[in-house]
């Protein structure tokens, strides 16, 4: 399979420099567990899992003002989060994340105290409940970035949630090509987009009349998978009743990515290097198209891939006139054909595509009735869009053909 060319680069360390003395002492609060609950489910993913920095494992704790702040990270990304609390002491913990996690899900609701003890033990009670567990010290646990106090980009929670799924499962997973681990988010002052490629398949979403404050000319900015991941679910997990859901501050300084929305701050080491040139190799000259029913493609897909090659997924789509035949063959399997009548008076056509690769691009379309299938010949690059009639938002997903 060709692939789309792309530059070396190098990776970064997290800053974790701080600007604010967080507040120290022996911690005893009562919070609600479903306020609880909620943050720490938003936080626990961030969690090193093996980690050989035992207090990543941890959930640092800080109390202070009426509010419980509860920070996870893995020194390459962190969330801070809050809910409200009675604090009786201020002061800050650590407590072992999944643990906790997992305990907390089991109790009934009701309100649940917190209380540091000696030795960094933390005493965690709820009615008849009363649990220790065993911390560390509050000192171990690495600072994390604040949210700049210089000027941030405000944008549109609902605007930034669709351009996320409809590119991140076209990123590379090979961690040796740095810049293709991320998907590259391009501001100006009207307009945005963002795109992913692992050197296959490419995914391309550009929004037209936004209004992006703070932002001059143009500004790039590669996001890595795994915090694209986590701000993912941070713009799925905002509860509609905060007021500020309907926008994500988002700001950077020279190591750091920041993410703010409602009470919750999202951080995550830089990726650097250059990304592709992507815009070479966007098609120009895709003069065939055929228009199918997206509900029609999927399940043709889905049939014929059954019998594609395991390690490949190749299927052939065959162009002739007024149909569209898609057929896959495996000596291990067998062979399948499905045919999807459809306008089509262009010469013949043939070409082989990764089937999970269609499948996927029909899945981020969602609900788009019809997608259009755009080929030059069969050794060039296909482009797919979505047939929808809407000029605010272009997608297109440009994919390069299988030899068959």
């Amino acid at each position: 399979m060709s692939t789309f060319a792309t530059p070396p680069a190098e990776d970064t360390t997290m800053s974790t420099a701080s600007t604010s003395l967080p507040p120290v002492g022996p911690l005893d609060i009562t919070v609600s567990r479903a306020d609880l609950l909620r943050e720490l489910t938003a936080a626990q993913s961030v969690v090193e899992r093996k980690t050989t920095i035992p207090i990543l494992s941890n959930f640092l704790f800080e109390a202070a003002d009426d509010r419980l702040t509860i920070t996870a990270t893995d020194l390459d990304q962190s969330l801070r989060t809050s809910c409200p609390a009675k604090i009786k002491k201020p002061g800050a913990c650590t407590v072992p994340a999944r643990k906790l996690y997992d305990y907390i899900r089991l109790l009934p609701e009701s309100e649940i105290s917190i209380k540091l003890q000696d030795n960094h033990w933390v005493q965690i009670r709820s009615g008849r409940s009363n649990t220790k567990m065993v911390g560390m010290a509050r000192a171990n646990f690495p600072q994390v970035p604040e949210f700049p106090t210089a000027a941030a980009t405000k944008i549109a929670a609902s605007a930034l949630r669709s351009m996320v799924s409809k590119t991140i499962f076209a990123i590379s997973s090979e961690e040796s090509r740095y810049t293709l681990n991320g998907a590259l988010l391009v501001l100006k002052p009207e307009s945005m987009a963002m795109v992913a490629t692992d050197g296959h398949r490419l995914a391309h979403i550009e929004r037209l009349g936004e209004s992006l404050s703070g932002v001059t000319g143009e500004k790039k900015t590669l996001i890595p998978r795994k915090a694209l991941g986590e701000l993912q679910s941070l713009l799925a997990n905002t509860t509609a009743a905060d007021e500020s859901a309907d926008f994500l501050e988002f700001a950077d300084d020279d190591t750091t990515l920041f993410f703010r929305m409602g009470g919750r701050v999202l951080t995550s080491r830089k990726l650097t290097g250059q990304f592709p040139n992507y815009e070479a190799v966007l098609p120009r000259d895709n003069n065939k198209f055929v228009i199918v029913r997206t509900e029609d493609l999927m399940g043709a897909l889905q049939r014929v891939a059954q019998f594609a090659d395991e390690r490949s997924g190749a299927i052939k789509i065959r162009l002739e006139q007024n149909e569209l035949r898609i057929s896959s063959q495996s000596t291990d399997s067998g062979e399948s054909e499905d045919i999807i009548e459809t306008p089509y008076n262009y010469d013949p056509l043939m070409v082989g595509f990764n089937s999970q690769y269609l499948i996927d691009f029909l899945k981020a379309v969602g609900n788009t009735p019809e997608v259009r299938l755009e080929f030059k010949d069969s050794q060039s690059a296909g482009q797919m869009r979505p047939e929808d009639g809407n000029e605010d938002q272009k997608y297109r997903y440009i994919l390069m053909p299988m030899r068959i």
